[in-house]
C-alpha cells in the first residue's frame, strides 16, 4: 500500500509539471525585450526621441539651462579689453590655497607650454623668437600685471597668443600664473 501512495505520488508530481509546459501557448515573460531585444542597424536614426524641436532625438543629450559641469568653477570675466583691464584694477588674487601652490608644477607647465616663446627667464627670448617666427614677445620685467590678468591672458589669449584653456585646466592656469609673477620677481 505504501508503494502505491509513492508511485501515485511521484505520478502527480510528473503530471503537474508537464502540464504547465504547452510549446503552442508560452508562458507570460515578464520583460519580453529581454529575452528577444528588437534588433536595430548600427548607427541608425531612431525615433524613439522624436520632439517637435526637430532635433532628432538629441534633446536628451543638451544639458539643462544653467547647468555647470561638476568640478567647473565659472569664469566671470568675458573675452574682452575691457574686462582684461578691470582685472587688473580689481587684482584678482588665485583662488588656490598657498599650501597648494606647487611651484615646481608651475614652472614644468610654464616650460612645456610657455618657454617656447617668452625664455624659461621670462624675459621674451624663446627659442620661436630667437628663429624670428613670432616678433615682440614681451620681457615679463617691463610688463605691468598681476596673478589675475596673466590667468585671464593664459585663459583667453592676447594679440598673436592664443588660448590655453583647452590646454590647461583652471588649477594649471593659477599655477602657471604663480610661477610667472615668480618670474617676474627675479628679473
Amino acid at each position: 500500500m505504501k508503494s502505491l501512495l509513492k508511485i501515485a505520488f511521484v505520478l502527480g508530481i510528473v503530471v503537474s509539471f508537464s502540464s504547465c509546459k504547452d510549446n503552442l501557448n508560452p508562458n507570460y515573460q515578464y520583460m519580453p525585450n529581454m529575452y528577444m531585444s528588437v534588433a536595430y542597424e548600427t548607427y541608425s536614426e531612431s525615433d524613439a526621441f522624436n520632439s517637435p524641436t526637430g532635433l532628432k532625438g538629441k534633446e536628451g543629450q543638451i544639458p539643462a539651462d544653467g547647468s555647470i559641469k561638476r568640478g567647473f568653477v565659472p569664469y566671470e570675466y568675458p573675452n574682452t579689453p575691457e574686462a582684461l583691464i578691470s582685472v587688473k584694477a580689481a587684482n584678482l588674487k588665485s583662488p588656490l590655497d598657498s599650501t597648494k601652490v606647487d611651484m615646481k608644477k608651475g614652472q614644468e607647465l610654464f616650460d612645456i607650454y610657455c618657454a617656447i616663446c617668452h625664455g624659461t627667464a621670462g624675459d621674451g627670448q624663446g627659442k620661436l623668437v630667437k628663429q624670428q617666427k613670432f616678433l615682440g614677445v614681451p620681457n615679463y620685467k617691463d610688463r605691468q600685471f598681476n596673478e589675475g590678468s596673466i590667468f585671464h591672458v593664459v585663459t583667453y589669449g592676447l594679440n598673436s597668443m592664443g588660448s590655453h584653456a583647452n590646454q590647461l585646466t583652471q588649477e594649471e592656469r593659477w599655477l602657471v600664473a604663480a610661477y610667472v609673477m615668480e618670474l617676474k620677481s627675479k628679473l
